[in-house]
C-alpha cells in the first residue's frame, strides 16, 4: 500500500478503535513518515509539535477558554435572562426566544459553545419546564443556540482557521461571522414560536409571578452588555489585537464576577483556572500532535491528491461546494471543531485557490456546518451538555435536534447563496477578506 493509505487506514483504524483524536492524528502522521520518508524523519516529531503550538494568535484559545468559564460561573447569565424576560414578557415562545437570545449574547464573550450550553441552560431549563415547555425540547434548543458561539466573534474556531489559513486578517474573520451567527439564531426562533404555540406551552396565568421591571433588569445587566461590546469595540478601535482582547475579557469577566455580581470568590478562581488548565491542555495537544499529520500529509502529497480526488468528481463549483458542506457536516456529527479545521484545512486549501473562493466566505461556512454538528447526534456536545442538566436521555432529544438542524442548514444554504451577508460587514469596516 501507498504511504497515504497507510496515514489515512492507521488515522482511521484509531479513531474507530475509540482512541482520542489527537493520538489517532500522531499516529497516522507517524505512520505517514514511516512507510513515505524514512524512520529517521521520526525526529521531526518534536519539531513538528512545537510548531504547531508556537504561534502568537493561538495564546487567545486558552484566555478565551478561561473567560467563557469565568462568565459562565459569575452570574452573567441569570442577569441576561432577567432582562430580557422583562422586555419579551410572558407570551407563546416567549421563554425560547430569551435563551437564544441569552445564548447570542454570551456568545459574544466566550466563543464557546459547551460554556455557553452549560450556563444557559442552568437557568433557562428550570423555568421553560414550569412554563409546559418538554425538556427534550428545550435542550434541544439552548445547544442549538448556543451553537452560534462558533459564529459570534470572539470564536475560538475561527481563531484556529486564521492560523490554519495563514495571511487572513482576523478581525475580518470576527465581522464577517456577526451576521450569519444573527442568521442562525433567528433560524431557531420560527419553529420555536410555531411550536409554543400550536402546544399551547407558556400561557399566561394569573398566578405567574410578576417579571422584574425593564429598568431595574437592564441596570443589572449593563455589566454582561458591555462585555462584548467592550471586546468587539476595543478589536474595532484598534485599541487591542485579538490575543489582546482575551486578555481583556477575562479581567473584565473577573471584576464583574467579584465585585458586580458577586458570584466569584478565591477558592471558585482557583478551580476556574484549573478547568480552563484542563480544557486547554486538551485543545493544545490536538492542535500539536495534529501539526505530524499536517507536515506528513503536505510533504507525501497526500492533502494535494485527495484534493485532485475531489475535482475530478465534478467540473462543477457548486456542486463540489455542495460536497463539501455536506462532507463537513458528517464530521461535524463525530468530531470537535477544533479537530475538523485540523484535518480538512490541509485538504480544502487547494479547492478554494482552484475556485477562487473567498476564503474568509469559506471559513464561515465551515463555522456555520461546524456549528450544525456540534448538536446533531451521534456526538454533539453541546447537547451532551444540556441533557445532563437536564437530566434527560441523549436519545430523546434526536426529532427536535433533527429539526433544528434542518432550520439551521437552511440559513447556511443562504450564506452559501448570498456571500455578501458575511462579507459585507468587514467589506464596509476595511478589513482585507482575501
Amino acid at each position: 500500500m501507498s504511504p497515504d493509505i497507510w496515514m489515512l487506514l492507521i488515522f482511521g483504524a484509531c479513531l474507530v478503535l475509540g482512541m482520542p483524536v489527537a493520538f489517532a492524528l500522531g499516529l497516522g502522521g507517524a505512520a505517514g513518515i514511516v512507510t513515505g520518508l524514512s524512520p529517521d524523519m521520526l525526529a521531526t516529531l518534536g519539531t513538528n509539535t512545537y510548531n504547531s503550538i508556537a504561534k502568537y494568535p493561538l495564546i487567545a484559545i486558552p484566555l478565551f477558554i478561561l473567560t467563557g468559564i469565568i462568565f459562565e460561573r459569575a452570574g452573567v447569565a441569570a442577569s441576561l435572562v432577567n432582562f430580557a424576560q422583562s422586555l419579551i414578557g410572558r407570551r407563546h415562545g416567549g421563554l425560547a426566544l430569551v435563551a437564544v437570545l441569552v445564548c447570542l449574547i454570551m456568545g459574544g464573550m466566550s466563543g464557546s459553545g459547551p460554556a455557553d450550553a452549560a450556563a444557559v441552560a442552568m437557568v433557562m431549563l428550570p423555568s421553560m419546564t414550569k412554563a409546559g415547555y418538554p425538556r427534550p425540547f428545550s435542550a434541544s434548543l439552548i445547544a442549538a443556540a448556543s451553537s452560534t458561539a462558533i459564529l459570534i466573534p470572539p470564536s475560538i474556531a475561527l481563531i484556529l482557521y486564521s492560523v490554519m489559513m495563514p495571511g487572513l486578517d482576523l478581525r475580518a474573520l470576527f465581522a464577517a461571522g456577526l451576521f450569519p451567527g444573527l442568521l442562525a439564531g433567528a433560524s431557531l426562533l420560527v419553529p420555536a414560536y410555531f411550536l409554543a404555540k400550536r402546544n399551547g406551552w407558556e400561557t399566561v396565568k394569573s398566578t405567574d409571578e410578576e417579571l422584574p421591571s425593564i429598568r431595574a433588569s437592564f441596570v443589572k445587566a449593563i455589566p454582561a452588555l458591555l462585555a462584548p461590546v467592550i471586546i468587539l469595540g476595543g478589536l474595532r478601535s484598534g485599541l487591542f489585537t485579538p490575543t489582546e482582547a482575551a486578555v481583556v475579557a477575562v479581567t473584565y469577566g473577573l471584576l464583574i464576577g467579584t465585585f458586580v455580581y458577586r458570584q466569584l470568590n478565591w477558592s471558585g478562581l482557583l478551580e476556574m483556572f484549573n478547568d480552563a488548565v484542563k480544557i486547554s491542555g486538551i485543545v493544545l495537544i490536538i492542535i500539536s500532535l495534529a501539526g505530524i499529520f499536517a507536515w506528513a500529509g503536505t510533504t507525501l502529497g497526500t492533502f494535494t491528491r485527495l484534493a485532485d480526488v475531489i475535482l475530478s468528481i465534478s467540473d462543477s463549483s457548486l456542486v463540489l461546494l455542495l460536497l463539501v458542506m455536506l462532507l463537513v457536516l458528517l464530521a461535524g456529527m463525530l468530531l470537535d471543531a477544533i479537530s475538523i479545521y485540523l484535518i480538512l484545512t490541509p485538504i480544502l486549501v487547494p479547492l478554494i485557490q482552484h475556485f477562487g473562493w473567498n476564503p474568509v466566505w469559506f471559513g464561515i461556512l465551515l463555522a456555520m456546518n461546524i456549528a450544525i454538528g456540534q448538536f446533531t447526534p451521534p456526538v454533539a456536545i453541546n447537547l451532551m451538555v444540556t441533557t445532563k442538566v437536564a437530566n434527560i436521555r441523549l436519545e430523546e432529544t434526536f426529532g427536535w435536534a433533527m429539526l433544528f438542524m434542518v432550520t439551521m442548514f437552511s440559513a447556511l444554504l443562504l450564506v452559501l447563496f448570498f456571500p455578501q451577508i458575511a462579507l459585507w460587514l468587514p467589506e464596509y469596516l476595511g478589513y482585507s477578506t482575501t
